[in-house]
């Protein structure tokens, strides 16, 4: 079944400084989207309110106020976990404990797990297969003959612009597929243009993890979200229902179109904190966990990580953001400042839900502020050290 919208994702005008609170909220109102239902065992979260959070953090040399950052880049909600207890639960704008927010490419990392379980079910007999073994693509094409493992790493060697303040960039060509332009989700994945050879750049690429929903559809021969119900939203315990978006042809929107509320957002990073478990039970193999948080190559290191026209400080591994360093951090990562962010050292999980307006209006920090919210999250996460 199909929640049916009344607007094409083109009428949200993102990436133009227009606000976006009062749509990323109720996303199945206004975007055609197929349905999860809550899990049949809600998690019982326990909450430990006797934590005062600080105000201040630090970012290029200045003390900066959190609750001002909250407000300037349009926070809705903001969970911080502790040892598996809330310590903190903040919601601002429409958000809400029951309110379903857009993931924008946090959905990246639930598609990076739905592979690993598919991989374990043996749907996926090794991620060292062609993708094109189970997704139709046209021959010579971006993807004919690209192994899984380089599609997940985002080193498929795709033609691709993912600057969001470029008219002409690729992001936004996918964005239209969404609304059926291009052949929709299955066509612009059959017919992307090869630009590098695979595993020699890691350019980061929506239309990689697009490749990887579809081969999810074909490999399994089931719904992404239909898929998603049964291995994720039941064991992780979602306490509500959530949403993919969908084009015409009724294909999610696979690197972008998950809807959720923030507790449920939370239970991807609780999961991987957990390397893959839910109290005894293994969800996501325990050896897909630790290879998806590790950069495994020298392209996909720190430093070595290339967004629109940058290089950036992260690295990545399948579908997931490592930033520098030794704590073994790793991030879900979307836009419009979006993020589930993991620090095993302090066994915190952090949920920020935003929708910042000013968000891709310029390929500039000033206003995109993704590396001062990692600069956020992590003071947060170090207080529990």
């Amino acid at each position: 079944m199909i929640d049916a919208g009344t607007m094409q994702l083109s009428d949200l005008a993102l990436f133009t400084g227009v606000p976006q609170h009062q749509n990323f909220c109720r996303i199945s109102e206004l975007l055609n989207t197929r349905p999860m239902r809550a899990s049949s065992t809600p998690r019982a979260w326990v909450t430990n309110p006797g934590f005062v959070m600080e105000d201040r953090y630090e970012f290029a040399g200045q003390e900066k106020s959190l609750e001002r950052f909250l407000e300037e880049t349009d926070t809705a909600a903001l969970l911080v976990i502790h040892q598996g207890r809330i310590v903190h639960e903040s919601y601002r704008l429409t958000g809400g404990t029951d309110v379903r927010w857009l993931s924008m490419s946090v959905a990246k990392s639930f598609i990076s797990a739905l592979i690993g379980i598919a991989v374990q079910e043996g749907h996926i007999r090794s991620i060292d297969d062609p993708i094109s073994a189970y997704v139709p693509v046209e021959p010579g094409s971006a993807y004919d003959g690209v192994a899984i493992r380089s599609v997940l790493q985002m080193s498929s060697g795709a033609r691709w612009n993912e600057d969001y303040s470029d008219p002409e960039a690729d992001a936004l060509r996918l964005a239209a597929a969404t609304s059926g332009a291009y052949g929709g989700h299955e066509g612009i994945v059959a017919t992307m243009v090869r630009e590098n050879a695979p595993d020699t750049v890691c350019r980061y690429n929506s239309c990689d993890t697009q490749a990887l929903a579809s081969l999810l559809r074909h490999a399994t021969g089931e719904h992404l979200a239909d898929y998603m119900q049964t291995r994720l939203a039941e064991p992780l315990g979602f306490n509500h229902s959530g949403a993919w978006v969908v084009d015409p042809a009724g294909v999610e929107m696979g690197y972008a179109g998950l809807n959720l509320t923030a507790r449920d957002f939370a239970t991807l990073g609780e999961l991987y904190l957990n390397k893959g478990a839910v109290g005894s039970q293994q969800v996501v193999p325990r050896e897909w966990v630790d290879a998806s948080v590790t950069p495994s190559a020298p392209h996909v290191v720190p430093g070595n990580v290339v967004v629109g026209g940058m290089v950036v400080s992260e690295g990545y591994g399948y579908q997931w953001w490592i930033p520098a360093g030794d704590r073994g951090e790793f991030s879900a990562v979307g836009v419009y400042n979006q993020y589930v962010y993991v620090d095993p050292t302090s066994e915190v999980t952090t949920v920020k839900l935003s929708a910042n307006r000013t968000f891709g209006t310029a390929e500039d920090e000033a206003v995109n502020r993704h590396d001062e919210t990692i600069a956020m999250l992590r003071a947060v996460a170090r207080q529990f050290d």
